[in-house]
């Protein structure tokens, strides 16, 4: 089947759109793939290219018509049945010729195109003009119409034009719905082609809309590639494997293809998503509240202690008990010995100092990693407007008789630096799961002198650059950012040789 045919990729209506990529969307089926595809090549020739929507929806189109020039349906259908295998064509070709097709259609929510067709006698002329003036009433709004004026889907639902625009445009535009709008009839879950929405929204707005959503749930559905998550950047990256490599988008961002976060090596994805979620989350409100507060032993409501007494009275109305705010017993066994609780050390008692105790250690260890976490956060923001006062440095070097090209050193230092300080922010989140052996405690000396190093590069930048001596400054310049290369490529190498000989083990907190 010609896909040139299919409304959705050429538009027949009439109306012109208001913005460029509606026409762009209904041509591209036009316009072979671009060959100048931009590629780079990363950490371990991980190759990635670069897709612009333009080049997103000719890619989508392109996968349509190679499928559908071996399974010969309607191309909108081709479309859903790719959506409900992600984008894989293997897989769909597999299911699809396993011998149960009818099973396939009902589970991607579609009428078969092979389904048999039943002969009937032919009607003539009179008879089809009469079947067509003749008046049905549409099921939602209940006006009786021209059976000509309705329109339906495969399952044999018609509805008027009027409640299929009104309906279509609420579930596009209200409901943010693309992909999965299924027929208006109650308990009808036929989902509608791409040719059916096109051929019945009329606002360029509307149409705009789902194209938009078709192509967004092309890219989020498909396990090879991934949006650029950077803000107001509209494109995508395709790779040839999914894999946890960085990849660096045209807009500048480079991020991990694996989970969508900033590029976070040494740390590994399972372990950086459950950091986020610690920070994000209330759970360090709870560890708080169980390092610095008890249960009352006798009506369990949380109580803080706001004064040096430890004879605490529960100010519950209903309570009133009496204890010991250090071994949560009763208070009237201390006797005269305010203070002194060994006499009562009975299990729950015991208990609860032991799970105080461990709640409190547990705040302080996340508090120590996620306080140098931060503050490599901050500083790396900081270092980013060094780019900034560098540039007017490098200016004002080659008003001193050195060459645009010699004064390069500064951007490269700055880079670093910038490397260096995110390589670190991630480290503490490494950290901060890992169990104590002799590999973590080299670690942390590699750990140790990529920050020592790092501060280094760092202060020494945000001195004053005089015109005096100049070559001796390139040189100490280019020393220190050599060595800061250097260190992290070290603690890089030895955290990952740990992943390949199985040295890191976790506490899973």
């Amino acid at each position: 089947m010609d896909l040139d045919d299919d409304i959705l990729y050429e538009d027949d209506s009439g109306n012109e759109s208001s913005e460029n990529g509606d026409d762009q969307f209904m041509e591209m089926n036009m316009e072979p793939e671009s060959s100048s595809s931009q590629k780079r090549d990363e950490v371990d020739d991980f190759q990635f290219e670069i897709l612009t929507p333009d080049k997103i929806v000719s890619h989508m189109v392109d996968c349509i018509k190679e499928v559908n020039a071996v399974v010969e349906i309607p191309a909108t259908t081709t479309r859903i049945l790719l959506n409900h295998f992600r984008w894989d064509k293997e897989k769909l070709m597999e299911r699809y010729y396993d011998g149960d097709q009818d099973k396939l259609f009902t589970e991607a929510h579609v009428i078969s195109p092979h389904r048999s067709i039943v002969s009937k006698p032919k009607k003539t002329t009179r008879q089809t003009a009469a079947a067509s003036s003749a008046e049905v009433t549409c099921e939602i709004c209940f006006l009786s119409l021209p059976s000509k004026g309705l329109t339906g889907l495969e399952c044999g639902h018609k509805f008027c034009t009027l409640c299929w625009t009104e309906y279509l445009t609420t579930k596009i535009m209200d409901e943010g719905m693309g992909q999965t709008i299924s027929c208006a009839a109650h308990k009808c879950d036929i989902l509608v082609d791409d040719a059916t929405v096109m051929s019945l929204i009329r606002d360029p707005r509307v149409k705009l809309k789902y194209q938009h959503l078709i192509t967004n749930s092309f890219v989020e559905c498909n396990r090879l590639m991934r949006w650029c998550p950077a803000p107001d950047c509209g494109n995508a990256v395709k790779v040839a494997y999914s894999d946890a490599k960085p990849a660096l988008c045209s807009c500048g961002h480079r991020f991990c293809f694996a989970c969508g976060e900033n590029w976070h090596e040494p740390v590994r994805c399972v372990w950086l998503k459950k950091w986020i979620r610690k920070c994000d989350d209330d759970s360090e409100t709870s560890n708080w509240i169980a390092a610095n507060t008890k249960e009352c032993p006798k009506c369990r409501i949380t109580i803080e202690k706001d004064g040096g007494c430890n004879h605490m009275i529960c100010k519950n109305q209903n309570c009133k008990a009496d204890f010991c705010w250090v071994c949560l017993g009763p208070w009237e066994p201390h006797g005269s010995s305010w203070y002194n609780c060994n006499r009562f050390d009975e299990d729950d008692a015991k208990k609860a100092r032991d799970n105080q105790e461990l709640s409190r250690s547990m705040l302080q260890r996340y508090l120590f990693y996620c306080n140098r976490y931060m503050n490599h956060m901050q500083s790396l923001k900081f270092e980013h407007k060094l780019y900034a006062s560098i540039k007017v440095k490098m200016e004002e070097m080659q008003q001193h008789n050195m060459s645009w090209i010699e004064v390069q050193f500064l951007h490269k230092a700055v880079d670093v630096l910038c490397q260096c300080r995110q390589t670190l922010m991630f480290t503490y989140v490494f950290a901060f799961y890992l169990k104590k052996n002799n590999q973590s405690i080299i670690f942390e000396d590699n750990q140790k002198d990529l920050e020592n190093s790092t501060e280094t590069l760092s202060e020494f930048l945000e001195r004053d650059i005089t015109s005096e001596l100049l070559v001796d400054i390139k040189q100490k310049v280019q020393d220190k950012y050599r060595y800061c290369e250097s260190r992290r490529k070290v603690l890089l190498d030895h955290v990952y040789e740990g992943y390949d000989k199985d040295w890191w083990e976790y506490i899973d907190i």
